[in-house]
């Protein structure tokens, strides 16, 4: 009697944790499998294309002149360098300026990046020029980034995102898996999709469009994630985000906990905002025939990484405790699944076997994670005002 009760409990609840977790663990194998197939080359001809870099900032006069410096350093002359001062009440616009980029000042303006993002790219338009990049005030850039991004725009590309890996990778233990977490993220999986055809997603920092498409989905996107709103808004449109495996962005993540609770949450929340609008309508179209919105809807309702461990970690107790056979081989596939995700992960970087050192600190990072909940549901009711990450570099 005990066993039945016992198994039908771990059963019906295996039931659920499947359903829970099956869209990113789907997700995962199948762009594991595909990121590790080689990467076609798309050579462009820029010449005179004229690609205008926004960089988007709020208070940053301690990072900005690295980042316009960078970006400048290896830029033809058919480059410009526009810095939206959104509501600075620092150095920013006279740093910026000395670093030799334009500064748009833009002041007591409602709303966070997406407001500094379109007011840039409106001015850039403007201007002639044919294609925006965008990159992050506490950036740098690969020396070849504005030449092979300008040559993707003039050959025909909607929009391009180039790989985005973290700078200061060997920080610390936080840092650290942040850099693995980062190359699965916004390597692994945007490669994966390439190769499947598929749009790879925008991520924020090292993403560009082309004029027409600014002309045809303008840049209203201005929640949490604005960079998620605006690609599903492209993806509505029939547009794809092609990846540019061959130039890098490397943006700063915080050392500091509260700084990283603070990004985390503003990230994971506004997630779970999007999930809330965009998760049935995407649903609908699917089961309307539009099948190429399948995998954005599985991206969407896919769980954090390490939710994703946790349930399946649970799943192989459950199915052990209460002998469910296939409830323990679900979970067992799933781990694997997991592993061979890190591992090629690992593989797209510089070094992957220190690379994979960083997984010592992931039981840390789990016990962080839950006790992160509680902020991430917050900041799922947020708006799209400026949440600026306190700098490293900042006490």
């Amino acid at each position: 009697m005990v066993h039945t009760v016992v198994n039908t409990a771990a059963t019906l609840a295996g039931v659920v944790l499947v359903l829970w977790s099956w869209p990113l663990f789907a997700e995962l194998l199948v762009l594991s499998l595909a990121a590790a197939l080689p990467v076609r080359r798309v050579a462009g001809s820029a010449r005179a294309f004229r690609l205008a870099v926004v960089v988007p900032a709020h208070n940053e006069e301690k990072l900005i002149a690295t980042t316009v410096r960078s970006v400048l350093a290896n830029s033809s002359e058919a480059v410009t360098v526009y810095v939206v001062a959104h509501n600075c009440a620092d150095g920013t616009v006279a740093r910026a300026r000395e670093a030799g980029a334009a500064v748009l000042v833009l002041n007591d303006e409602v709303g966070g990046k997406g407001v500094a993002l379109d007011h840039g790219f409106m001015h850039a338009l403007a201007a002639g020029a044919g294609g925006v990049l965008v990159i992050d005030a506490d950036s740098v850039v690969s020396a070849d980034l504005t030449r092979v991004v300008a040559g993707r725009l003039a050959g025909g590309a909607a929009a391009v995102q180039c790989r985005y890996e973290v700078s200061n990778v060997t920080g610390n233990a936080r840092t650290r898996l942040a850099g693995l977490a980062f190359l699965g993220m916004n390597v692994l999986r945007p490669r994966g999709r390439e190769r499947l055809g598929l749009s790879c997603g925008i991520f924020g920092n090292g993403f560009a469009l082309a004029a027409t498409t600014l002309e045809r989905v303008p840049y209203t996107a201005n929640s949490l994630v604005e960079d998620l709103e605006y690609h599903l808004n492209l993806l509505k449109a029939g547009l794809r985000v092609e990846f540019v495996d061959d130039a890098t962005v490397f943006g700063e993540m915080p050392e500091g906990g509260a700084a990283a609770a603070t990004q985390r949450a503003r990230w994971e929340g506004g997630r779970l905002l999007m999930r809330r609008k965009w998760a049935g309508p995407l649903a609908l179209q699917v089961a309307a025939g539009k099948l190429r919105m399948l995998e954005p809807l599985f991206d969407l309702l896919a769980l954090p990484l390490a939710t994703e461990v946790g349930l399946l970690v649970v799943g192989v107790l459950l199915g052990w405790v209460g002998h469910v056979g296939w409830l323990l081989g679900y979970g067992g596939v799933g781990l694997a699944a997991v592993g061979l995700y890190v591992l090629v992960a690992a593989g797209l970087g510089p070094a992957p076997g220190a690379t994979l050192g960083a997984l010592a600190a992931a039981p840390g990072y789990l016990i962080w994670k839950v006790m992160m909940l509680p902020k991430t549901r917050l900041a799922a009711r947020g708006g799209g005002a400026w949440v600026r990450t306190k700098r490293n570099t900042e006490d």
